[in-house]
């Protein structure tokens, strides 16, 4: 914790100039985001936290409003019965359109809301341990997806990135073409990045 805020602090000091967005700026960001998908995410089966890097494009039509797209290398995920037992794994890809609304706030920070759709596309389905041979399949999903973040300045065009996102994600589990479960993986996706704006 101590770290964390004299790197905070660190950062600060660097803001001399504070750079609030204008329209037609765009910005890009990169980093580390995690997928913590809900407990209890299925009536069988249940699906582990994945961590990959994410990236995104962001294009502001006006100062305080904003258009995104995410996206990322491929997330993997173990899969598990209720009591523990591994019986696969699958990646995904979350594409995500959001609507962002950026706050008029003096200064090197800048916090922001959004609102968008997500689609989650699965692939690489492995089945394993006591379902080993068998056809593990999760069909893709359309949700809601909402964000809440902020910017910190480091100077007129880098700045370091802190953001939650809700997003709704449902998939029918098949094993062997057979509808099995729904596993409503509804996550929270947390990710800290570096970005510049240009």
């Amino acid at each position: 914790m101590k770290t964390a805020l004299w790197v905070a602090a660190g950062l600060l000091a660097l803001t001399n100039i504070a750079s609030a967005a204008e329209q037609g700026d765009w910005s890009f960001r990169a980093g580390p985001y995690t997928v913590n998908p809900e407990s209890n995410n299925g009536d069988l089966v249940r699906v582990d936290d994945g961590v990959a890097l994410g990236f995104d494009f962001t294009y502001f039509y006006s100062p305080n409003w904003a258009i995104e797209v995410l996206a990322a290398t491929p997330f993997s995920h173990d899969i598990n019965l209720i009591d523990g037992t591994a019986i696969g794994e699958t990646k995904h890809l979350p594409p995500t359109f959001s609507l962002q609304y950026h706050f008029s706030i003096d200064g090197s920070f800048h916090p922001y809301v959004g609102a968008g759709l997500n689609y989650t596309l699965f692939f690489d389905e492995k089945a394993e341990g006591p379902l080993a041979g068998s056809k593990l399949e999760l069909d893709g999903s359309f949700g809601l997806a909402a964000q809440l973040g902020a910017d910190l300045d480091i100077n007129d065009n880098w700045f370091v990135n802190a953001e939650v996102r809700y997003m709704q994600i449902e998939s029918d589990a098949k094993l062997d073409g057979v509808v099995v479960t729904k596993a409503k993986i509804n996550p929270l996706v947390a990710g800290i990045t570096l970005g510049y704006r240009f």
